[in-house]
Order: C-alpha cells, then structure tokens, then sequence
C-alpha cells in the first residue's frame, strides 16, 4: 500500500501528541486551587510543584534530544510517551505536596522529549522549504491541547473529582502509542512512502542544504556543538523567550480566578482563547515563512522576517494588564500567544536549517534546556511576587522579553544557512 502525501500524514502523529502532551501538562494548572486546598499549597509551594516539572523537563530535553540522535525517533518517542503517561496516572494517588512534585518531575521528564523528537521528524520527513509549515503542525497541537484542555478537564473534575481527571487524561498516551507502533517509520524505510515522495524529500533538502551532502553520519557532541554561534543563537532564543510561554501555561488559570474573580466554570469556558490563538500564530507562523521561501525568498530572509512580526506582538501583555474588563484581558493575552507561537515556530526550525539531521535533535535539546533553566527561574519569581505584589509585575515583565529575545537571536544567527560540521571534530 502506498500513501500520497505520507509525509504530513507523520506531521499528524507527533501534533496528536503534542496535544496529548498539552492536556496532561495543563490538568494542574486548570485544577490549581482544587489541589492546593486538598493538599495545602501557596502560590509558592504551587511554583515550586511546577519547577519540579520544568527542571526534568530542561534535564530530558538534553538527554532525549542525544537520545532520539542515537536511537532513533520510533523508539524514542516510545519511551517518552510511557514514561509521561504513567507519570500523570500516578498524580492521582498524590497524598502530599512532595509526592505530588515526584510525579510532576516525571512528567516533565517524560513530556520533554515530544520536543526535540517532533523536530527531528519533520527534518526526517519534509525537506527545507516545507519544515516551518511541518513544525506550525505539531507546535499547534501545544495550543490546541491548551485550548482544549480547561473546557475538558474543568468538565472531567466537575464530575470526577480532580484525582479521576488524572487517570483519564493520563490514558490518553496508550491509545497515541499504539497509532505511532502501527504507522511510523522514517521515509528511508516506510513500505507506505512513494517514490516520488521520498524523491521530493530528498531533493529538498540538497537543494536548500547543500552542505550537508557529506556530513555522513556525524554525530557531533554537545561541547562541539556549543563552539557554533548557530547553536547559541538557539539557545540564547529559548532562554529570553520561552519563559513567556510558561508563564500562561501555569498561571493563567489562577489568574482568571484570583485576580480577576473567575470561577473554575468560567474559566473552562473563556481561558481556551488565548491557547487557540496560539495555534493560529503556529499555523500563521510555518505557512508565512515557507510560502515566501516558494516565492523566492531566502531562508534567512523569510525565518528573520517572520520572527521579528511574531516577536513584536508579545508586549501586548501590558496592554493586557491594564485593561479593566477581564475578556478585554483575555483578547490581548491572546495577541501575546499568537505572537509567540509565530515566534517560536521559527526559532525551533533553525537547528534543521543550520545543522544536518544528525545534529538536529541534539541542538533542540539544548535549546530546550535553556528554556527549561529560564522558566524554573521565573516560575520561581512568579510565585513569591504574585504571594507579594499580584500578578501584575510578572506578566508587564515578560512584556519586554519578546523583543529582547529577537534582537540576540537574530545578532548570533547571523545569515541563515546550513554550516558544515567537520567528522575529525566528534566529541563523545
């Protein structure tokens, strides 16, 4: 059996879960103030529950990213989807506040790698001018599993209770799992992929990465790898950036609730727009930059053009703060996520337009690393304010962090193109 356009058929995969990965990570935030009065939480003790999260999550990026490098994607999605899946089943039986941060590490552990690998599939699978569409895909499975996720769980826990809610989120991995052993290969070894397909694959990738015909299978090491202004430009990208992400993710929820007087109904029914309008900034993002490079364009010229409209959206966030009515708020948090995920799209595409495959999900990993060891900090930060001075100063702070991420980005990268790794100079 052959399948035209198997490729976006892969691309589907890892967005499903993605999403997957988005309803399992939000189920706390949507059920904050449930579990902090079962379990006796303050906002710091919540920050702290979610560090726990993150700082895995910034260890599991670096070592899926080698992982996937190593085994593979098939296998190395594998792992990532057990291991996150027991984790959250495991949250329901939580008794304490350092039990419940166990289990919030093992998720993290686990979820991180979704990242790194779903990057290393669309290198795999779509050559240059297609991979900014292919990583929109899968980034917008992050806000559709955003979106969905208070609706849901807030419905889940109405009726179950929040330790029920675990258990069914949590099986949601299993039934993934059991479509990607079914239908994933890479193009080289598919009995689904045509010719054809597997000819513009390549094709693509010569034609637009030229320099990385001879790369053969190097492998080269993280200390290698951060000697390439490329790979800090990644890194560097993440750590001013990706902050701003979390932020919504942990605390928007509490937010409505807290400070703007929501309850845990309302909030399932309003706190999905900013999420959905994430995934139309993911969607936007991938398509505006791979249509100009059809048209013409450079790589440099469309990733660059596209990250700066996506990164001089995020200062809505102040705006956002001095509105007075809560769903005036909530279109202007909207705006700040729409113009993340332009942003980001891009950013998580150059490790695949700098680096050969062989390198890709190592330079994601490292990048999500930075992003992880930035967000613990300010998710740290954002507890003991908010416990202090409200939400106010943390959300006007990520305000500016947009357009300071695009600047030293796009002052390390330099002029986007493929940089040749030299095979004598792998590093274990």
């Amino acid at each position: 059996m052959k399948i035209n356009g198997l490729r976006w058929l892969m691309i589907g995969l890892i967005f499903l879960a993605t999403v997957i990965n988005y309803i399992d990570r939000q189920t706390v935030s949507v059920l904050k103030t449930s579990i902090s009065q079962d379990l006796g939480l303050s906002n710091a003790d919540y920050a702290a529950v979610q560090n726990s999260f993150l700082l895995f999550y910034g260890i599991s990026q670096m070592v899926s990213g080698r992982l996937y490098d190593v085994i593979g994607t098939r296998l190395g999605f594998v792992f990532s989807i057990v291991v996150w899946s027991f984790a959250s089943l495991a949250h329901a039986t939580a008794r304490t506040a350092s039990s419940f941060g166990v289990f919030r590490g093992m998720l993290g552990f686990g979820e991180a790698g979704n990242w790194p690998g779903a990057a290393k599939v669309v290198g795999e699978w779509l050559p240059a001018r297609e991979r900014a569409l292919g990583m929109g895909i899968f980034n917008t499975g992050a806000a559709v599993g955003g979106a969905l996720s208070p609706p849901l769980i807030a419905w889940l826990a109405t009726i179950y209770g929040w330790r029920m809610t675990f258990v069914l989120t949590g099986a949601l991995g299993f039934i993934w799992l059991a479509l990607w052993l079914a239908m994933f290969q890479t193009p080289a070894r598919h009995p689904w992929v045509t010719e054809a397909e597997r000819a513009h694959i390549l094709d693509g990738a010569l034609r637009l990465a030229p320099l990385a015909r001879g790369a053969g299978e190097t492998r080269p090491g993280w200390l290698h790898l951060l000697t390439y202004r490329q790979t800090w430009a990644v890194v560097m990208g993440r750590f001013i950036t990706d902050p701003i992400w979390w932020l919504y993710v942990f605390w928007l929820p509490s937010y409505l609730q807290e400070a703007r007087g929501m309850s845990l109904q309302q909030v399932g029914q309003s706190a999905w727009v900013p999420f959905l309008a994430g995934g139309v900034g993911a969607l936007a993002g991938g398509y505006a930059s791979g249509a100009l490079i059809s048209r013409g364009w450079t790589v440099d010229r469309a990733r660059k053009a596209v990250m700066i409209v996506g990164a001089m959206l995020m200062p809505a966030g102040i705006l956002a703060m001095r509105a007075n009515d809560p769903y005036v708020c909530l279109g202007w948090m909207a705006v700040v996520l729409f113009g993340f995920q332009v942003w980001v799209n891009n950013l998580q595409t150059l490790p695949s337009d700098f680096f050969p495959n062989t390198a890709v999900g190592s330079v994601f990993g490292l990048g999500g690393a930075a992003a992880a060891l930035a967000s613990i900090l300010f998710t740290w930060g954002t507890g003991h304010v908010v416990d202090t001075f409200g939400y106010t100063p943390v959300f006007l702070a990520a305000g500016v962090m947009g357009p300071l991420g695009l600047v030293v980005t796009l002052w390390l990268a330099g002029r986007i193109h493929m940089v040749s790794i030299e095979r004598q100079e792998q590093t274990a």
